[in-house]
């Protein structure tokens, strides 16, 4: 009786971890429907256009920095290490541009898809903390000129960029080897997703959490108070004009404003999923309705963060003076060769044939 018991009772169980087996397959298989949609198509024009322009413009602007950079100038040292960065990303977006060609599949790999994943978070974070050095610096330089003179030199710039690029990019390399490379690329069902992986797995959202709270509120406070100083300082300066007040105010509310379009859309959403998959115990068919929902925007939200390497170009512009003058120069040095050589060429033709 004890026998027959125990056999039924190892059954029931045996049966029970079977269902909750399937059901936990079909739940990762069927959580989040991506298919074939205008939306990858969207998605593949915009990874396109960034590539091009991203790619035209840090390429002009590399001469300008450069230079300022041999000057020792310290806004230089900050533009070169981002332009730098976004360098290495628009390197991997033809990745992308093919992921989204393929309708969200990925042929080349698990190890590529997490290296690219690589290049494309630790760019926008090293971005981010870049733009926040160069707020901090202009904060300094307005509010105190003098005392902070010892500290605004290029050993202390590129001190900063080293800790900025060596934080970053430890941290990723950790996360990867914690995750193994599972959850950044789907390859069960025949999905073979990078960085689609559904439903969401408990350390990912610990991590999320994290890069939402130290990847984008800290920089953005950071950025709202130096800014928020950097006004209030100037607009009391009596040597300044008011044209030299207004361009102080359209530069902050401008990075600002720039920062939050590229960033705060994604960290909004990503801190809404993670939240969402707290809130759910155990993942059940109304999270993976929220994320269904959810997907079209998170992925255009994602899409909206890599414009940033073309929008910080404008910002090299904006935050340098030496830059500005730089381009100035260049672009009349430029338009003068043009109106020198058609002069030439005019008064060529004007000439009589010698012959």
């Amino acid at each position: 009786m004890n026998a027959t018991a125990t056999s039924t009772a190892t059954t029931l169980n045996s049966t029970e971890a079977t269902m909750n087996a399937t059901n936990t397959s079909n739940l990762t298989q069927q959580c989040v429907d991506i298919g074939a949609s205008a939306t990858s198509d969207l998605l593949m024009a915009v990874y396109i256009l960034v590539f091009i322009f991203g790619l035209i413009f840090n390429v002009l602007m590399l001469g300008p920095i450069f230079r300022e950079v041999q000057r020792q100038n310290v806004m230089g040292i900050f533009l070169l290490n981002l332009s730098l960065s976004d360098m290495l990303y628009l390197f991997t977006i033809p990745l992308w541009i093919n992921y989204y060609r393929q309708d969200h599949h990925w042929h080349l790999g698990v190890t590529s898809c997490s290296v690219a994943g690589f290049f494309y978070y630790s760019n926008m974070y090293i971005s981010i903390y870049l733009l926040c050095c160069i707020s901090a610096h202009r904060c300094l330089l307005v509010m105190y000129p003098h005392r902070s003179k010892t500290h605004r030199t290029s050993y202390y710039a590129w001190t900063q960029c080293a800790i900025v690029h060596v934080v970053v990019v430890v941290l990723h390399i950790v996360w990867l080897i914690y995750d193994n490379l599972k959850d950044a690329h789907d390859d069960k069902n025949d999905n073979d997703r990078c960085y689609e992986t559904y439903p969401m797995q408990r350390p990912v959202a610990l991590f999320n959490l994290l890069r939402v709270g130290f990847g984008f509120l800290l920089p953005l406070l950071v950025l709202t108070v130096s800014y928020w100083k950097v006004l209030a300082t100037v607009g009391q300066s009596p040597g300044l004009s008011a044209q030299a007040k207004r361009k102080v105010r359209m530069l902050s509310f401008g990075v600002i404003g720039i920062f939050s379009i590229c960033y705060a859309p994604y960290h909004i959403i990503l801190l809404a999923r993670s939240l969402v998959f707290f809130h759910q115990v155990q993942p059940d068919g109304s999270y993976c309705q929220f994320e269904q929902k959810m997907h079209f925007f998170f992925s255009c939200t994602l899409a909206l963060s890599s414009l940033n390497c073309v929008v910080d170009p404008v910002l090299y512009a904006l935050v340098s003076n030496g830059v500005q003058e730089e381009v100035t120069l260049c672009w009349r040095r430029n338009t003068r060769t043009q109106t020198e050589d058609y002069a030439l060429s005019t008064h060529r033709r004007s000439q009589p044939n010698s012959n």
